[in-house]
This record gives C-alpha cells, sequence and structure tokens, in this order.
C-alpha cells in the first residue's frame, strides 16, 4: 500500500507540475465571474503554507547551514563588494520582487510595528488587525476600502536566535530586546477580489513559485561570481561548500509543499461551487476580521 501510494503522489504532483508550469489557464480577464468560487481566504492560506515551507527551508538548511560551512548572507547582499547572499526576510523581498513584475495581482510583504526598514511599518487599519494577530496568534483576513484590496495577514513568530540577534544588533531596528517566540510581525499578502476560480487560484500559485525560484536563481547568479564559488549542483550547505541548484531547489520546494497544497486543492475541486455569499459559508473554518 506504501509503494501505491507514493507512485499516485508523484502521479498527483506531476499532473500540477505540468499544469502550473506548462498548461497554465488563459488570462485573469477570460475568467467568468460563476467561476469565482472559492473565497480569496482560502487561497491565502495555500499560498502561506508554501511560503512557510520555503522559508523555513531558506532559513535552516541554506542561511544556517552555509554559515557552519563558510557561506555568508547580508543585508547587503546585492552590494557589489559583498560577497554574500539573502537573509530571510530579504528572500522573501526578492520573491515579491518578482510577484511585482507578474501580471498576477498579488501582492506580498513582511511588515511589523517595529521594522527595521521604516516602509514595512503598519499603519492605519493594518496596525490595528496587527495587534489583533499578536494578541490571539490568529491570522486576520480583512478589506481595505481605500486601496480596494482585500488582505490576510499571519504571524511571524521568532524561532530561529539569528534572527533576534539581526534584529537587537541592527542600528536601524527601534527595538532591541526581541526573544525566541514574539510576534516580530506578519506576513502580509493583498489580492483585488473576494473570491477566486480555480483557474486563478493555479495561475496564482504558479506565480508565487516562479517567485521563488527567481529569488534563488538571482542568489545563485551572485554566488557564481564569488572569489571563491560554491559549487552548485546536487547537493546543499549541510553537506559542505555547496548549493542546490535551480532545480534542484525547486524540485525540493514541490516535493515538500505538494501533499497539503493538493489535499487543497482536492477538496476545492470537490466541493459544488457555490454562488454568492453562500461561499463565505462554506470558507467557515477560518477566522474572517472584516
Amino acid at each position: 500500500m506504501a509503494k501505491q501510494n507514493f507512485w499516485i503522489a508523484c502521479l498527483a504532483l506531476g499532473a500540477l507540475s505540468i499544469y502550473l508550469f506548462v498548461s497554465a489557464p488563459p488570462p485573469l480577464e477570460e475568467k467568468k465571474i460563476s467561476d469565482a468560487a472559492i473565497p480569496v481566504e482560502r487561497m491565502f492560506e495555500i499560498l502561506k503554507a508554501e511560503n512557510d515551507v520555503v522559508r523555513a527551508m531558506w532559513t535552516k538548511e541554506v542561511v544556517g547551514a552555509g554559515k557552519q560551512t563558510g557561506l555568508k548572507f547580508d543585508e547587503r547582499w546585492r552590494d557589489a563588494d559583498v560577497e554574500a547572499g539573502p537573509l530571510p526576510a530579504l528572500f522573501l523581498r526578492e520573491t515579491a520582487k518578482s510577484l511585482e513584475k507578474n501580471p498576477t495581482p498579488l501582492s506580498l510583504f513582511l511588515g511589523s510595528d517595529y521594522p527595521v526598514n521604516s516602509a514595512n511599518r503598519f499603519e492605519g487599519l493594518q496596525l490595528e488587525k496587527f495587534q489583533v494577530v499578536k494578541q490571539t496568534l490568529k491570522p486576520q483576513f480583512f478589506f481595505m476600502p481605500d486601496i480596494q484590496m482585500q488582505v490576510a495577514m499571519f504571524s511571524d513568530v521568532a524561532v530561529v536566535e539569528g534572527c533576534i540577534q539581526c534584529h537587537n544588533k541592527h542600528e536601524q531596528s527601534p527595538k532591541h530586546d526581541w526573544k525566541l517566540n514574539d510576534v516580530m510581525g506578519a506576513t502580509t499578502w493583498m489580492y483585488p477580489s473576494g473570491s477566486v476560480s480555480m483557474d486563478e487560484l493555479l495561475r496564482t500559485l504558479a506565480a508565487l513559485r516562479q517567485g521563488f525560484k527567481d529569488a534563488y536563481e538571482s542568489y545563485l547568479e551572485k554566488a557564481r561570481k564569488f572569489a571563491n564559488p560554491p559549487t552548485i549542483g546536487e547537493h546543499w550547505p549541510a553537506e559542505g561548500y555547496f548549493l542546490p541548484s535551480s532545480e534542484v531547489f525547486m524540485g525540493e520546494i514541490a516535493k515538500r509543499t505538494a501533499p497539503h497544497t493538493l489535499a487543497v486543492l482536492s477538496s476545492l475541486a470537490s466541493k459544488p461551487k457555490p454562488g454568492g455569499s453562500a461561499a463565505n459559508k462554506e470558507g467557515g473554518a477560518l477566522v474572517i476580521a472584516r
């Protein structure tokens, strides 16, 4: 049975990969309103789960392990005289930059009430909702009428000592007493529609994965120019002075995210399409604050 399940998972992963990267659906403008039956909150949760996997992998298996084998990571990693890669928050920023260039109207940023970069400071309604995130650790979903955007906030908790030390020592940080398990910020997603079709959801998911790929390939491009470049191929930093190739890195992401993403997509696809407000009622398990 285990062998059978393995092959079913492989076939499902292959089908999803082909759909996302080869036979993606037509442009969003062609989407029929009647197809927009999935609450955007469900899409935000899928994107958040994928980002969590990549964030953890980058933090522990590239940055953490890489520092032990001679790789460096720095906030000035893009400077010509700095031989380093992006810190976790900056990897997310690189992903967000890729999304900005993608026609899919998804936005992503890491905000806080005490950000190192003042441009990432929450204000107004976002600050109000972030206070709820800090107090409850529950995600917040709401609509911002001034920018006509649906917003999702998910807590960003300090789980790695290195992140705390970096923020506490940073001269531009407005707070220097962070400790483990503090809510340091919130990954914040924005999308203009309150509901999406399955095609739209898959297109947005493909855009996010392309963002991960673009962010990693930017690092590889920089690493190839190091005076002593790491070997790029099949191996990871935990094995020595190595970096996985883009194909190996993205393959690992697909492998780790597939079980959750495919289960949720299968669940959504098997549900009858509700109309109007009924869509939100089916998403009753979500914490929706408007």
